[in-house]
């Protein structure tokens, strides 16, 4: 018999949860536990009181702010036993058929590890927020689709780089073998990270269009915020470091220093430079440490050159 948990990892986001929990109470197929995992929010108790009023649903508190990333893994490590973990955000909201289609994409497709959502923009359902994420060669990750037209596009279900985990199923046992999400990142790219990290330990990511969540984005963190642009640019080239395999690494690494230049002179000259220039700087800093990261990683890669590729965006942007 098939397990399915839900995590949500919340953070002074009380005032969404609720709505989430609906939703997941209206899911023609129900997960077998469900878990809030909190890092440490202000509205606490609020989110607890909402907490109580679903039966079944599990408050984990943390105390402090241990990063998307850590709480994640939190979550998958108290669901030992299950067989699949289904991720999603506090301010994404997913309809009825949501988890059953993830679901029956991992059983049709037992090479795969992750699965995608269809993300449609919660302000405005006719556009999309995204269509699993993209990677280029130069190490910029993207999300296919977003703020298009979500009229006749990405309606096929297919092989992607990555899912976005904001609302994303995964494989548990396949999880525990690439040691999860990389606590290093705190948040932002962590989840293209991961699923670099799958394809290389041999494990594939496909979209499901049939599993629909309309999402708000970067509600708690804010888009465009400090916050973001920091751990978006810092983890870009973290991302790029660890995963990208060697004659991949050295063929890319100019356009991949080109793309990091591109952003430095862009925030500079939008008045924003301050915040990138502090993120190129940290991610040197710790160079040494995802250096020896990557040589454990590419020593235990089960795939060939060829095949990480073949998932690659061809380009700069």
């Amino acid at each position: 018999m098939t397990t399915i948990a839900v995590i949500i990892v919340t953070w002074n986001s009380a005032h969404l949860v609720g709505d989430v929990l609906h939703a997941l109470e209206s899911q023609t197929l129900q997960p077998d536990r469900l878990l809030l995992v909190d890092n440490g929010s202000d509205d606490v108790e609020a989110l607890a009181a909402t907490a109580d009023r679903f039966p079944g649903c599990e408050l984990l508190r943390l105390g402090h702010n241990t990063g998307f990333a850590a709480a994640n893994n939190v979550g998958i490590r108290r669901c030992e036993g299950i067989d699949f973990v289904a991720l999603l955000n506090p301010d994404a909201f997913p309809e009825p058929g949501w988890l059953a289609a993830l679901v029956s994409a991992a059983q049709r497709h037992p090479e795969a590890a992750a699965f995608g959502s269809r993300l449609l923009d919660h302000a405005d359902p006719t556009r999309l927020d995204g269509a699993g994420d993209y990677l280029t060669v130069a190490g910029k990750p993207g999300r296919r689709g977003h703020g298009e037209s979500a009229q006749g596009r990405f309606l096929s279900g297919e092989e992607i780089f990555a899912p976005c985990a904001a609302a994303a199923l995964y494989r548990r046992p396949a999880l525990v073998a690439v040691g999860g999400f990389d606590e290093q990142f705190f948040c932002y790219v962590e989840d293209v990270d991961l699923a670099f990290r799958l394809l290389l330990g041999g494990y594939g990511s496909r979209y499901v269009p049939e599993s629909i969540v309309r999402h708000m984005g970067s509600a708690l963190t804010g888009r465009r915020s400090a916050f973001s642009v920091y751990h978006g640019q810092r983890n870009l080239v973290f991302n790029y470091i660890k995963n990208m395999p060697g004659a991949l690494f050295w063929i890319f690494l100019v356009p991949h220093l080109v793309l990091n230049i591109s952003y430095l002179l862009g925030a500079s000259l939008a008045g924003r430079g301050a915040v990138v220039w502090r993120a190129k700087r940290d991610a040197l800093r710790m160079l040494p440490a995802f250096w020896r990261q990557r040589r454990t990683i590419q020593a235990q890669r089960k795939v060939g050159t060829w095949r990480v590729l073949k998932l690659l965006r061809v380009r700069l942007w």
